[in-house]
């Protein structure tokens, strides 16, 4: 237990009433997991204001409070320690309740719109392979070195970050990789972490139901590396035009990475097939497992962050070469009738026309490309047309079908899909709510040799329906198909 004084260190003060010369056993922004003792944090959150349930919380145990807004009756029995910014205060109370855990690791995080989970679970698998013991924070898994727990966010919330942190520390991890995502930044979640490095992938259209334009999602990226500390490395995306964006007015060290742009670390694709990439990096030679164009940044990204680490180059790229795809990105297989079939995690229409233009680069040209795709419901309306678009630009055949529809109505986001799209991109779609049924359709539409992609849910093993989450594994469909 700390003393609430101790917890406190940081925080931007602005009243306390009451004395903080005591022990906290327990801290918690949701008034449901108040304890007896608990410092309650009283976040306004985007369904909810924290400060609505702060007599609730007492009422349940907690001793503290902290809050933007003192409430107009006061407790007598209570401290309440009144902030600019609850939400900014949590993080810096969540970080010091356990004892500071992102000093005592090297801590890289990756941000951006596509890559970040390729470029984390490449970077905690490469310093595992090399012989170190790392955490990983990614929207697929945690992991504390080998043990793998079920990821509930891309990046958790402030107090589940530190705690999971303080376990990779006492379980001897020296680094941690994590996805910063643009939610992570905007709520005040990464706040009072010290990040040695940070990494920017690219940037574009993705969370606008959150972030209302893209302005405000990319101030919300650059924010990260605005928050650096001089110790810090920042390395971006030169060839990205948003790339030089996250640097200025930062305090890290700037490094890039680029294929067209010079660069501190550059990379040229020698040859690009479905069994891999053979690639120049920095003058040295590798091949990989892993496949594309936008694998190829993935792979650079994660390079740069390893040598800017201290690691050898040439060990780098060698531990590399033997490492395999992250699973639902690009993942692939052959069946014996020749057909290749592709899942990934693609639900942006940049990341989408990544995907089949990879497909475009590495086919012969007489293969038929079907495309399964879907949008989410509530969530950015206004990529689902964009993303059909690129579909029928790029696909000889696209099925339009549910991702995870959530409150929606599966038809409604399928036309909303369709908005704008001319009569001969039409004539290229076939339309089928159900996943399963429009997956195996794809199936039968493919001939020996071509080529089916489904796209959007990739790692995902569920469907969100109308608030429950139903089974449903997109790679095991299409297995399933062939042993039938």
């Amino acid at each position: 237990m700390k003393l609430l004084k101790d917890i406190l260190y940081k925080v931007d003060l602005e009243r306390i009433e009451g004395s903080t010369n005591f022990a906290i056993p327990h801290i918690c922004f949701d008034s449901r997991e108040v304890q007896k003792d608990s410092l309650f944090i009283a976040v306004n959150g985007t369904l909810s204001d924290g400060h609505s349930f702060i007599d609730s919380a007492i009422s349940k145990g907690a001793i503290g409070v902290v809050c933007e807004n003192l409430p107009q009756t006061i407790n007598p029995k209570v401290v309440y320690i009144k902030v600019k910014n609850s939400a900014q205060s949590l993080g810096i109370i969540a970080s010091n309740f356990y004892d500071n855990p992102s000093e005592k690791l090297k801590l890289v995080g990756v941000t951006g719109t596509n890559g970040k989970t390729t470029v984390a679970t490449l970077s905690h698998n490469l310093f595992q392979a090399m012989g170190y013991k790392a955490g990983l924070l990614s929207t697929v898994v945690y992991k504390i070195g080998s043990s793998s727990f079920n990821a509930t966010h891309t990046t958790p919330d402030a107090i589940r970050l530190n705690q999971l942190m303080q376990e990779m520390v006492t379980a001897g991890c020296k680094y941690c990789f994590m996805e910063v995502s643009s939610h992570a930044i905007a709520q005040g979640r990464i706040s009072g972490l010290e990040f040695d490095i940070a990494l920017f992938t690219n940037i574009s259209r993705d969370h606008l139901d959150y972030h209302k334009s893209f302005d405000d999602y990319i101030r919300a990226k650059k924010k990260f590396f605005d928050q650096l500390s001089s110790h810090a490395i920042a390395i971006v995306n030169k060839d990205d035009k948003h790339g030089a964006t996250m640097l200025h007015h930062s305090n890290a060290t700037k490094k890039t990475f680029a294929f067209r742009s010079v660069a501190d670390y550059k990379c040229k694709i020698i040859e690009s097939q479905f069994s891999g990439l053979h690639l120049n990096i920095n003058g040295l030679e590798v091949h990989t497992k892993l496949i594309g164009h936008f694998n190829a940044a993935n792979i650079l990204l994660t390079y740069a962050a390893a040598v800017e680490l201290g690691e050898d180059a040439l060990q780098t790229l060698t531990v590399l070469s033997a490492l395999n795809p992250v699973d639902g990105r690009f993942q692939h297989f052959k069946t014996e009738s020749g057909v290749t079939a592709i899942v990934d995690y693609a639900h942006t229409p940049d990341a989408l026309e990544n995907v089949l233009k990879t497909i475009d680069i590495i086919r012969s040209g007489t293969e038929k490309v079907i495309c399964v795709v879907g949008c989410g419901g509530d969530r950015d309306k206004g990529k689902r047309p964009l993303m059909a678009a690129i579909a029928c630009s790029l696909a000889d055949q696209v099925i339009l079908t549910s991702d995870n529809p959530r409150s929606e109505n599966p038809k409604s986001i399928i036309e909303d899909m369709k908005l704008g799209l001319s009569p001969i991109q039409l004539k290229k779609i076939i339309s089928l709510e159900s996943r399963r049924e429009a997956i195996n359709l794809g199936l039968r539409l493919c001939g020996s040799g071509d080529i089916i992609l489904v796209a959007g849910k990739g790692h995902e093993k569920y469907q969100e329906i109308n608030g429950e989450r139903i089974s449903f594994d997109d790679m095991a469909e299409l297995k399933a198909h062939f042993k039938d």
